[in-house]
């Protein structure tokens, strides 16, 4: 049993979840309804066990700062061998992988692209601060996208837009949690921007991030893509990443306080983006 709680131990399975739902909301999106529930369960889960597989490596690639940082652990806790965790993610990305190649060629082509930046970020450039940042926050993007492109709609306008949207958010949230952690940081040696230019400088350009992602959510109705009903979740979504944004330059040295505004950006934009598909479902 201890083996078992080990291994799902690794998966921290909200996080492969939480992509999964994403290809569902890029499916969504893409069509104005529910995909079939094949095309649901195969986009949910090829992401899920792709994610998996990354978040996996990255506790064998981890092992060492792990026993120093988070010895409760898997793998430094001794409940799971490195060897045992690295069969484990190899075989959730060869499932991950059969998966998409059952939806499309296509598919199957953005899961190793998805799984290989999850690899060179765990092996190589976890610690590399602006590139890193930039590799998990395409990745969150290209869940949107891999959505669309699974139900037959890899070009359809309001799903790159979203996946535009959702990459510029995690990308601010990555600068600024960085901010929120540079003591720890200090000591693996990361080159985050908090560490290379100091922490205002970091939670700035984090600020002019989230301002960028509220002009360009005004896209769509400048080019009438969408009709004015769904100004409601749109504006819904901007309040939410403006006001905690602000907040957040002026958190100052309070750790805590800055990570409450980043959590209330992203549960802020969330629920704005389920308003939106709840409006889509319903017309």
């Amino acid at each position: 049993m201890s083996k078992i709680k080990g291994l799902i131990g690794l998966l921290r399975s909200e996080l492969p979840f939480s992509a999964g739902v994403c290809v569902v909301m890029g499916q969504v999106l893409a069509l104005g309804k529910f995909a079939s529930v094949q095309e649901t369960a195969f986009g949910f889960l090829s992401v899920f066990f792709i994610s998996a597989s990354i978040l996996v490596l990255n506790d064998y690639f981890d092992v060492e700062t792990d026993k120093l940082n988070a010895p409760h652990r898997p793998i430094p806790s001794n409940m799971v061998t490195p060897s045992e965790a690295l069969l484990l993610s190899i075989a959730l990305m060869l499932s991950g992988l059969i998966l998409s190649y059952l939806i499309s060629i296509i598919a199957l082509l953005i899961s190793i692209i998805l799984f290989m930046i999850g690899f060179l970020y765990n092996r190589n450039y976890k610690k590399s601060g602006l590139p890193g940042n930039l590799m998990v926050s395409f990745s969150v993007g290209m869940t949107f996208i891999y959505g669309g492109v699974s139900v037959g709609s890899p070009f359809n306008n309001i799903v790159w837009l979203f996946g535009a949207i959702a990459a510029l958010i995690d990308l601010g949230e990555e600068i600024a949690a960085d901010a929120m952690d540079v003591q720890g940081d200090l000591l693996i040696n990361s080159r985050s921007l908090a560490i290379k230019y100091g922490k205002p400088i970091a939670l700035r350009i984090s600020s002019y991030i989230f301002l960028f992602v509220v002009l360009l959510t005004s896209v769509p109705f400048i080019l009438e893509w969408l009709p004015a009903i769904y100004l409601v979740p749109i504006a819904i979504m901007d309040l939410a990443i403006a006001y905690p944004s602000l907040r957040l330059l002026g958190s100052g040295n309070d750790k805590d306080a800055g990570r409450k505004y980043i959590r209330w950006i992203y549960l802020g934009a969330t629920l704005g983006l389920l308003v939106f598909i709840l409006i889509r479902l319903l017309n």
